[in-house]
């Protein structure tokens, strides 16, 4: 069985996941939005299944609505 990878969720950073398969998925940070939201919408291009989780604040998500601009189609 593999170790689950434990790392410290900073402060202000925004997350997405990608799922992989049934139970494997990968949480992906980047320290600004326009970084996060670039890297999110190339993982959509490629038809991953991905799931926008927002910036965290140290005990929950906010800013956890992800929309598509024009520039990212």
């Amino acid at each position: 069985m593999r170790k689950k990878k434990n790392f410290t969720m900073a402060v202000g950073t925004y997350f997405f996941n990608i799922k992989m398969s049934f139970s494997n998925s990968i949480t992906i940070s980047r320290k600004t939005k326009k970084e996060a939201e670039y890297a999110y919408s190339g993982y959509l291009k490629q038809k991953k299944d991905c799931e926008w989780l927002g910036q965290w604040d140290g005990k929950k998500f906010i800013d956890t609505e992800y929309k598509l601009s024009a520039q990212s189609n």
